[in-house]
């Protein structure tokens, strides 16, 4: 019997000015079938040799000549799977076990001239000091790069005419109070502050709860032409701890612009 999987991406907020907007992002995916396939968005058709890797397990393997694999790993919590293939855009998706107990099916979408790739790697932001309770701990295996982020680039080949969105491919690890209502974390004493998303030197987001496929609107008035224009991340801390700086653990893959 095919078994349907449908994971929907929920939106963004457009935030005024400056000041930082809440998102309420969630897992882009979607499954139908018997054996797991990725495939072209707008074609339909299987894409072969694409890359697959789960980098916490040390997990990877590629698509046969019809775009179908298979992921023999076993998944403790919720993790990051990443997708990679030339010409297409790097892709990223937040998985589980539950996820994974039925094929997917993902579809990838061609890059284009509306849009770039500034980063395809994962880091680990925070201070490698985390409960087990917390969201997605038992997936961290990366150190951290300290509580930020930073990367400076051009903007190659985009329409200016046209809004601009910084999209965040994965992120987990958040124990903001939001994340705990809902239920992606177990910390019940403590919550931290949200990861808040700058650029150029301006804070313009803030991150509430972990998913996949987050975009944040850029300030027109904030892009610089023909100069390199800079992104940093900010991870949020522990509000319950007031001794000394207890930064939250989080981890994060690809981030893009697009128009």
């Amino acid at each position: 019997m095919k078994i349907l999987l449908l994971i929907t991406l929920l939106f963004y907020i457009v935030m005024p000015t400056y000041s930082a907007s809440t998102f309420q992002g969630g897992v882009s995916a979607e499954g139908i079938g018997n054996s797991s396939r990725i495939i072209d968005k707008d074609t339909g058709a299987g894409v072969g040799g694409a890359q697959i890797s789960i980098p916490k397990h040390n997990f990877a393997t590629k698509t046969d000549s019809e775009g179908f694999f298979e992921l023999n790993t076993h998944l403790n919590g919720p993790t990051i799977m990443s997708i990679k293939k030339e010409d297409y855009k790097p892709y990223s998706v937040t998985v589980s076990e539950q996820t994974l107990s039925a094929p997917i099916v993902v579809g990838i979408e061609k890059s284009n001239k509306s849009g770039m790739v500034i980063d395809s790697s994962m880091y680990h932001l925070g201070d490698n000091n985390f409960s087990d309770l917390s969201a997605n701990a038992g997936e961290f295996r990366m150190e951290s790069i300290g509580p930020f982020y930073t990367r400076k680039f051009l903007l190659k080949n985009i329409k200016l005419n046209k809004p601009l969105y910084l999209v965040i491919g994965s992120i987990i690890g958040i124990d903001t109070n939001l994340a705990r209502t809902i239920g992606q974390n177990r910390i019940s004493n403590a919550f931290a502050s949200p990861p808040e998303v700058y650029f150029n030197g301006n804070r313009i987001s803030e991150i509430q709860i972990n998913g996949d496929g987050q975009k944040i609107k850029l300030p027109k008035e904030l892009i610089k032409r023909n100069q390199a224009n800079e992104v940093t991340i900010k991870t949020g801390r522990n509000l319950m701890q007031t001794a000394y700086i207890d930064y939250d653990d989080i981890e994060f893959m690809n981030l893009f612009i697009e128009n």
